[in-house]
């Protein structure tokens, strides 16, 4: 069987990583996952870091970090496979500035900056799918 494809009205899908937080990294495969599948079906992928999850974009940070003991891969692992796939990472730079972060501190994978107003943008376009982890 193969892999199923977006539905063609369909522009994309939006995530907004909100309590995905690296002080609870069993909340943190889950939208990688899911970004990953909705890449592998062709579907653009936007990954919107707020609140506590721009630190999963600091390096290193990610990659300590296991959903759990019984899961061999980091959750950068999982943050790789889903760019591989084509998701794109953006840091909402009011959630960098509470954190003492800026984007040169950043995984060279995120794309720049995107936060409420993107986001949100997203959230009204019918054409776009969101999804808050």
């Amino acid at each position: 069987m193969g892999v199923a494809a977006a539905p063609a009205d369909v522009d994309g899908v939006a995530i907004l990583l909100w309590s995905a937080d690296p002080h609870v990294p069993e909340r943190l495969a889950t939208p990688f996952f899911h970004a990953a599948a909705a890449a592998a079906m062709d579907c653009r992928v936007e990954m919107y870091f707020t609140a506590g999850s721009v630190r999963l974009l600091v390096p290193g940070v990610a990659a300590a970090l296991h959903a759990s003991p019984r899961h061999d891969k980091s959750i950068w692992d999982n943050m790789r496979e889903a760019v591989a796939l084509g998701a794109q990472l953006y840091a909402c730079t009011d959630a960098l500035r509470a954190h003492g972060l800026e984007h040169g501190q950043l995984v060279p994978e995120c794309q720049g900056h995107g936060g409420a107003v993107q986001f949100m943008a997203r959230a009204m376009d019918l054409r776009w799918q969101t999804l808050v982890f």
